[in-house]
């Protein structure tokens, strides 16, 4: 089943603290909303299941279209229902990283910046020292408590936990798995309009889930995914032509292996899984093809996701775009 109370924590940084141990090793944050209620942000840097090293990734240049659903949002905590069109969290289906570019990290290693804690640490340093600064906390939420809390002395005790990848999980954890409920990090500087993400899983997960409870699908190797580019890419979108609608909108795809690949069967999606076939046939190694969206798929002007499908219908390669990257008409958007 999916978490029980899936949502975004936001406030100010006011403190945080390094949680050793051998079981299960937390950063732990505390954040301020604007009423004056304190919340702790639990994130795993260790885990339980071997090999213990997180993977993570941070993108300190964030553009996606959920950064504009964030933006002036209320302080302290919102749930979220899952599904597409809010600003839930999905590493799969709302391609907001790609898996092949997150690196590893220990939770506990002698001498300065070179363990998952030290990463965190400067990040959320520079949001303490930054009184416009906003973080929001993606994950599960615990509280509000009849007691304390118990790192950072608040009452009563409430926070937000499981701040990491939340599907494709491995048999001890299953019961955790749902899609549009992935746990995340994402500051906001309003000074520099600057968003900073830091996205975490664990190597046990697959990266190939289902659409329905973000079980893996079989036959998948969490061990191997992660860490090879995909053959075929998304490269280009022309999300906003020249003229009124319904305008052609068309996305530019590369075979960035050096052999074919058969498109036959493949297919494009957007955001709402709303998706067009692929031209079938080979494409040759290091070329290009341009597909017209069709069949309903469409390209919105506010922001995007947009996805490659296998004849498996198994996610192959994703992109995502803002309104400000489309605002000009005809101008071709490069990922």
């Amino acid at each position: 089943m999916p978490l029980r109370s899936y949502g975004v924590m936001t406030g100010r940084v006011v403190d945080r603290r390094r949680e050793n141990g051998e079981d299960s090793p937390h950063f732990q944050i505390e954040l301020v909303d604007d009423g004056g209620a304190r919340y702790r942000a639990a994130v795993n840097v260790k885990s339980q299941e071997s090999p213990s090293e997180l993977r993570y990734l941070v993108v300190e240049d964030f553009r996606h279209p959920l950064t504009a659903l964030l933006s002036g949002a209320s302080t302290g905590w919102t749930p979220l229902p899952p599904g597409p069109g809010g600003p839930n969290l999905d590493y799969i289906r709302g391609n907001v990283l790609d898996p092949a570019a997150m690196r590893l990290l220990p939770a506990d290693a002698a001498g300065p910046d070179n363990d998952l804690p030290d990463l965190l640490d400067h990040y959320v340093e520079r949001a303490t020292g930054d009184p416009q600064a906003l973080l929001h906390v993606f994950g599960q939420r615990w509280g509000p408590e009849s007691t304390s809390d118990k790192i950072f002395g608040f009452a009563p005790g409430n926070g937000v936990h499981d701040v990491h990848m939340n599907q494709g999980n491995s048999a001890a954890f299953r019961r955790d798995d749902g899609v549009w409920q992935d746990g995340g990090l994402l500051f906001h500087f309003p000074g520099s309009s600057q968003w900073v993400a830091i996205f975490l899983a664990f190597q046990s997960q697959a990266w190939h889930t289902d659409d329905v409870a973000g079980h893996a699908l079989d036959g998948t190797d969490p061990r191997k995914q992660p860490d090879v580019a995909a053959a075929m890419r998304i490269v280009a979108a022309l999300v906003n032509p020249v003229g009124p609608a319904p305008e052609t909108e068309t996305v530019t795809v590369i075979n960035a292996s050096p052999a074919p690949v058969d498109l036959t069967g493949w297919r494009l999606a957007d955001r709402l899984k709303r998706s067009c076939p692929v031209p079938g046939g080979p494409i040759a190694a290091g070329t290009t093809l341009t597909v017209t969206a069709s069949d309903g798929m469409q390209l919105g002007n506010s922001g995007g996701a947009i996805t490659l499908l296998d004849p498996a219908g198994v996610k192959v390669h994703g992109v995502s775009y803002t309104a400000d990257q489309v605002r000009l008409e005809g101008w071709t958007a490069v990922f």
